[in-house]
């Protein structure tokens, strides 16, 4: 593959001018058997180059652990790029914000309790350097100087907007220099903050989605000389739980984008196709009230969470070929989509019930955080008894991040982090009850200096007053179900259960969970974990990607935390939610608008 080289103000390519025109796609997001999907569609949009992150919390779980297979296979990722004839820019952080969980820092970092996140404090970066000494011998055999696709890896990211430490940053520059990358460097920012997260020597780019002309001219004021870039232009924006659905305007998007290349900068479309936020990898912001962001990362972009093309494709297609040569040919149609009239779920098993099958309580004088117990997502159990019988007045310190309160397994209320909740009212009935607390992890905060989000019951539990000693820790990360005994025909336990049906399918295609009637909790098929559902919206169903179905019989399993009314679950192929759902015009430039 040719190498790139930056020329005065352009970038240059075996020699020769070159423009990057490229559309984020992240490995992660999507289920690894469609990512050949993807790219090629990616290309016949008109788009040179991809765009992907790497998430380290995923590499890396533990300390110990690294795991470059399946969904992580990352090598494999580039190669399909290269094959299908795209370049690749990559951005292995350590910190990659994206909305998802904790910005792609670990969670065992924050077993630390003063650790100093994205900064010279030599616990992260011994940490850093330990995934980047794992990371990079399997990326070098993929920058461009050796053959591969990899034009540019990025250091950090949008550092600018969250702190100053130019030692860090060099730090992280010398890591990658001596790891084998010698493709070119670049940094991104937003405007305002092009000084603090810049690294001199190295290619500083500017993240915006509107005002083309005036973000331009802040990145030439910053920085003289060198080709104008837009890391990040944001075509679409994410959603939150009960926000409305975000969508940006196709010709306004379209717009933005012609000026921006008739500037002379080269761009990547922030995204070009967002996919989905599986399982329990969403993250949230917390601009003194935390928001969780959504399970679809659909992102309103050109190509929607099920890799369907858009109105936003075609105009965007449109604006390309005034700019670049876009391929010929007829354009890709949507993919096949299952139709099931409905999954009745006949199985039970109560989440309460079923605790000792799915983790190991921990006991102690207080009440352990998730990153004490070792744990990356789900839930904590936590339980103590309760013996003053009488009115309580229960005071949590903080919770982190949605609590379901249970009296000897009765539902006593909820606390919601959300919501600035810490106190509970209840009776505690003669001889005393057993206090239950069901702790949500419902992202950790991915913007900001709230990535420092440590999960589950943080700081003392008191009633009446008087601090509650005595707690099991159980954590319950929920990452493999099959120890769960469900039972047939058995009347609905109360509080969380999951519910379990199975139907059968002729053969594989993607599809789409509509959970209208249900409240809130996670679904499963085949084992593969969707995500989250939440009858808050603005997201009513869950994406199920074609892969993970099979011929013949399909097994879904749902964990609803609440009540329910009838026990099924329907199968809908209609993809326009995004279109019909009731929406607004994206945020005003700020990278993470609430």
């Amino acid at each position: 593959m040719p190498v790139l080289r930056t020329e005065g103000n352009e970038f240059r390519l075996d020699g020769e001018p070159f423009r990057i025109i490229s559309g984020g796609l992240h490995y992660f997001r999507v289920h690894p058997d469609q990512w050949q999907d993807r790219l090629r569609k990616a290309r016949l949009l008109g788009l040179n180059t991809i765009d992907t992150y790497v998430p380290w919390n995923l590499h890396q779980p533990r300390p110990d652990e690294f795991h470059a297979d399946g969904g992580l296979d990352l090598p494999a990722f580039l190669a399909l790029a290269q094959a299908e004839g795209l370049h690749v820019l990559l951005r292995p952080g350590p910190y990659i914000c994206a909305e998802w969980e904790g910005g792609g820092l670990p969670s065992w970092l924050l077993a630390a309790p003063d650790i100093a996140l994205r900064t010279a404090d030599p616990r992260y970066l011994e940490a850093v350097d330990a995934f980047l000494d794992r990371l990079l011998p399997l990326v070098t055999p993929y920058l461009a100087t050796n053959g591969g696709p990899v034009l540019a890896v990025q250091v950090e990211n949008e550092y600018g907007a969250y702190g100053e430490d130019p030692a860090y940053l060099t730090h992280l520059e010398t890591k990658l220099r001596q790891g084998g990358v010698d493709v070119p460097l670049f940094t991104c920012d937003q405007p305002t903050d092009l000084a603090r997260g810049s690294i001199p020597g190295v290619l500083s780019t500017v993240n915006f989605g509107s005002r083309p002309a005036q973000n331009l001219a802040a990145l030439r004021e910053h920085q003289p000389e060198g080709p104008l870039m837009c890391t990040e232009f944001w075509n679409g924006w994410f959603d939150r739980w009960g926000g409305v659905h975000v969508v940006r305007d196709a010709a306004s998007a379209a717009a933005d984008l012609d000026e921006l290349l008739s500037a002379g900068a080269s761009v990547n479309l922030y995204m070009f196709h967002g996919g989905t936020n599986f399982g329990f990898t969403n993250g949230a912001n917390d601009k003194h009230t935390y928001r969780p962001t959504i399970t679809s990362y659909d992102y309103d972009a050109p190509l929607d969470e099920a890799g369907d093309i858009t109105p936003k494709y075609l105009a965007f297609r449109d604006v390309l070929a005034r700019h670049t040569t876009v391929p010929d040919g007829p354009l890709p149609e949507p993919s096949k989509k299952l139709n099931l009239l409905g999954v009745a779920l006949t199985g039970t098993a109560s989440l309460l019930g079923s605790a000792d099958r799915l983790g190991e309580a921990v006991a102690g004088p207080r009440p352990l955080t998730m990153e004490e117990l070792g744990q990356d997502f789900g839930f904590v159990l936590y339980e103590t008894e309760l013996t003053e019988p009488g009115p309580t007045l229960l005071h949590f310190a903080q919770v982190k991040d949605r609590a379901q309160v249970f009296l000897d397994g009765a539902p006593a209320g909820v606390l919601e982090r959300e919501q600035h909740e810490s106190a509970l009212a209840l009776t505690v009935p003669a001889g005393g009850a057993t206090l239950a607390v069901l702790v949500e992890n419902q992202g950790r905060v991915n913007y900001g200096q709230g990535i420092h989000d440590r999960k589950g019951l943080i700081g003392p539990v008191s009633a009446n007053g008087t601090e509650l000693t005595g707690w099991r820790s159980r954590p319950l990360p929920l990452d493999d179900l099959s120890g769960l005994a469900f039972a047939t025909g058995a009347p609905q336990p109360v509080g969380p259960t999951f519910h379990r049906g199975v139907f059968e399918v002729e053969g594989p295609a993607d599809t789409f969970l509509d959970l209208t009637g249900w409240t809130k909790g996670n679904a499963w098929v085949n084992g593969f974990a969707l995500g989250r559902y939440w009858s808050r919206g603005p997201q009513k169903r869950l994406y199920v990607p074609g892969p993970v179905l099979r011929p013949g019989t399909n097994e879904l399993v749902v964990l609803e935390l609440h009540i329910l009314g009838e026990r099924v679950v329907a199968h809908a192929p209609d993809v326009a939610q995004r279109r019909t759902a009731e929406g607004a015009d994206r945020p005003g430039d700020g990278r993470h608008a609430a």
